[in-house]
């Protein structure tokens, strides 16, 4: 599949999901208890809070005809941090997702299963009703090693910031509803950064190890949706699209990231993770391991969650 019809169906998608929602939807239960949702009650002030999610999972067979691990034992954990600003007519919304998962297994031992850093923040001024200027800034990363199993012996593929993604977007900020919001910068900046071993790490992502840091000039898209869309069932979801002017912008990197949390009770909950992510400059993969291709990653789980 072309990368022009992966972006043409993950619009269409994201488009479907913004007009399928049931209108009916109510009995707001607090902003305590609802996290990833806008508040509406929300009208001016800060507005802060967090979410902490941590998930456990074992197994284990004996002697077991159909086969299976000796041992197996998978941890996750999902933190949000949010701090939202409403004054007049300014409008400043801060968000920071981390999240890390590893699984131990007999055979396998210790490996990760899932490493992010997420920090967006976006803040605009309203013109009118629905349409608005400001800037976005991005900043992305992982916490820790990042291996290819595939490889014998395994090879290196990211650290502590290698690579790290800077973004920021001047530009204009449409909100048809208040859970949906699509920014589109004309000309904005990104910065890719490798800052530790780069003579080993920087050429998986097109950076000159000498240099540390790629930077590009392009238009983005990022378009957001945050809401309950059943009762108890909350989706939050976002898709970034950049083209480089400066290198073939015609190739156009996506990321999409998507949180389903669904509420059992005080303390549980089930998430659901979905990320898809192109980015042409990241040339891991492929048979002789240096081309581009689309990543997907999705992770279910049930968490203890503690709600500030």
């Amino acid at each position: 599949m072309s990368m022009k019809k992966t972006i043409v169906i993950l619009l269409l998608g994201f488009t479907a999901v913004t007009n399928a929602q049931d209108p009916t939807v109510k009995d707001m239960q607090g902003t305590a208890q609802r996290p990833y949702a806008d508040d509406t009650t929300h009208k001016v002030g800060w507005r802060k809070g967090a979410l902490i999610n941590f998930g456990l999972a074992q197994g284990s067979t004996s002697n077991w005809a159909a086969g299976g691990e000796e041992f197996s034992l998978a941890l996750n954990s999902y933190v949000n941090l949010f701090a939202v600003l409403k004054r007049n007519k300014i409008k400043w919304v801060n968000n920071l997702d981390l999240f890390y998962a590893l699984v131990n297994t007999t055979s396998q031992g210790i490996r990760k299963n899932d490493d992010r850093i997420d920090f967006y923040t976006k803040y605009t001024y309203q013109l009118r009703p629905k349409l608005g200027v400001g800037v976005v800034g991005n900043f992305r990363s992982q916490f820790s090693d990042g291996y290819d199993y595939t490889e014998t012996p395994k090879r290196r593929i990211s650290d502590w910031f290698a690579p790290a993604l800077f973004t920021l977007a001047p530009g204009l900020d449409w909100t048809p509803t208040p859970y949906v919001s699509v920014f589109i910068s004309p000309f904005s900046g990104r910065w890719t950064v490798v800052a530790n071993h780069p003579f080993e790490l920087a050429p998986f992502y097109s950076v000159d190890p000498n240099q540390k840091v790629r930077i590009e000039a392009g238009a983005y898209l990022s378009a957001l949706f945050n809401k309950e869309i059943i009762k108890n069932v909350l989706l939050k979801s976002r898709l970034d699209l950049y083209s480089n002017y400066l290198e073939k912008p015609e190739n156009i990197d996506v990321f999409w990231t998507n949180i389903i949390g669904m509420k059992i009770n005080k303390f549980l909950t089930v998430t659901y993770n979905f990320d898809l992510i192109y980015d042409d400059d990241v040339r891991i993969f492929g048979p002789n391991s240096n081309a581009p291709r689309t990543q997907v990653k999705s992770l279910l789980s049930i968490n203890f969650s503690a709600r500030l």
